[in-house]
């Protein structure tokens, strides 16, 4: 093993063993190696005369650059948009959005968290997840229904044993029982499980309830207890796009921080979904642990472990999009601007509440609750999801996500508030001409 490796590994077992057992193979071998990145960073500060390190060029001692490139992103500097950023992210984005973290979330005051590392939005943050966290044959449990892609990055690529808690009780409530009692078992077998959470949830758009969330908290810090290390995830996808009181306006990492030394937090933010620029691709990895003594070199040696992963896969997120993101999120404009959004979003979610209590729907499907997030899903009664959208795509110009055999995703944050009566008339529609 890497010596460095080796050193990171000596910190976080000093702070708290557990963390250690939970790691991964690649996990416990990952480092933040000490070469290119690592000497262009030590040369920026010392080399005054002539720095002949980084892999970019440079004309009379600034960036080389591209007068059309630069006239499509005025306002920022070549070095701000041009060069490498760190494998870590910039430094002054990981502060600001960890500010973020404790602003959103008043529960996580007095839990002292990692530096967030960025990461190429929430699905390349999944995938460094997996690497540090997952072993072949480690169990993890998805919500059912579920975002696709779970099963590829964990049961394919990394072959660990996937098991699901239904997310839905028969009243429209989170299905705490079956969490509780499928966890419990498994964990009752096993010396570490892998949950992860995913709220507001895909394809749904439910988020839980405080008391809910509070709940899942207790029953995850039970398991810890009762001596089997829980790793607790929360994808944290479209974060903040609550549309009713009922939901949960904090995220759910912040309740489990701090619980127990068996219970792992880690957050998975895509900011950019929450920022509305999508493509830009910067997304968060945040640690939160019981560690005993300082908290400050486990959560670097973390820290060190995520960016040598980032490193290792696709060596840095973009830096424009990360000033981007950054400026923007400073600009005096930006909170009046998220405002202006949301409340559409939400008049659109409200509408396609509205829409759906007509009892007509009823005899065509089950619409699952909805308080959060882009999407809705409706499960079919009488006609295969597939079926349905293939007929409404060919044959009415409708596009849908067909999930499973019956369920059926809307992502009503691409509809006018105006047009989603005449949407769900037409997919009403749909069924009726596929069931004569």
């Amino acid at each position: 093993m890497n010596p460095i490796a080796e050193e990171l590994n000596q910190h976080i077992d000093k702070g708290n063993g557990h963390l250690t057992a939970m790691m991964s193979q690649v996990g416990r071998q990952l480092f933040f190696p000490k070469g290119i990145l690592t000497q262009s960073a030590e040369a920026k500060e010392k080399a005054k005369r002539f720095n002949a390190t980084a892999g970019i060029a440079m004309e009379n001692g600034k960036t080389m650059r591209l007068g059309s490139v630069m006239q499509m992103i005025k306002g920022l500097r070549p070095s701000e948009a041009l060069t490498y950023a760190s494998s870590f992210g910039l430094l002054d984005l990981r502060r600001f959005w960890q500010s973020m973290l404790f602003e959103k979330n008043p529960s996580l005051q007095g839990h002292p968290i990692s530096l967030p590392v960025v990461t190429c939005g929430i699905t390349h943050g999944i995938s460094v997840f997996a690497d540090i966290w997952v072993d072949p044959g480690d169990v993890i449990f998805l919500p059912e229904p579920m975002w696709g892609n779970y099963n590829m990055r964990f049961q394919v690529r990394k072959g660990a044993a996937v098991t699901h808690y239904p997310v839905f009780a028969a009243d429209g409530s989170f299905h705490l029982k079956a969490f509780e009692d499928r966890i419990k078992t498994e964990a009752r077998q096993r010396g570490k499980v892998i949950v992860m959470l995913n709220f507001p949830h895909n394809p749904s758009g439910y988020t839980v309830s405080r008391r809910e969330g509070e709940a899942i908290a207790r029953i995850l810090s039970e398991t810890a207890e009762a001596g089997c290390n829980v790793i607790a995830v929360t994808d944290d996808s479209y974060f903040g796009l609550f549309y009713e009181e009922d939901a949960c306006k904090e995220s759910l990492f912040s309740l489990l921080c701090g619980q127990h030394p068996r219970l792992l937090a880690v957050k998975l933010d895509g900011c950019t979904k929450e920022n509305f620029v999508w493509g830009l691709r910067v997304g968060f990895t945040t640690y939160g642990a019981l560690v005993d003594g300082d908290p400050a070199p486990v959560y670097d040696a973390l820290e060190r472990k995520t960016a040598g992963c980032v490193r290792g896969t696709i060596s840095n997120v973009s830096h424009l999009s990360q000033s981007i993101v950054l400026k923007s999120m400073q600009s005096e404009n930006f909170a009046a601007e998220k405002a202006e959004k949301f409340d559409i979003l939400k008049r659109r979610a409200l509408r396609v509440k509205a829409v759906l209590a007509d009892p007509k729907i009823g005899d065509a499907c089950d619409v699952y609750p909805i308080n959060s997030r882009y999407f809705m899903c409706l499960t079919l009664k009488t006609v295969g999801a597939e079926k349905l959208r293939r007929h409404l795509l060919d044959n009415h110009g409708i596009g849908l996500i067909a999930i499973g055999e019956k369920n059926l995703r809307v992502a009503f944050s691409c509809i006018e508030e105006e047009n989603i009566a005449e949407l769900f008339d037409i997919i009403l529609q749909g069924v009726v001409e596929l069931s004569a």
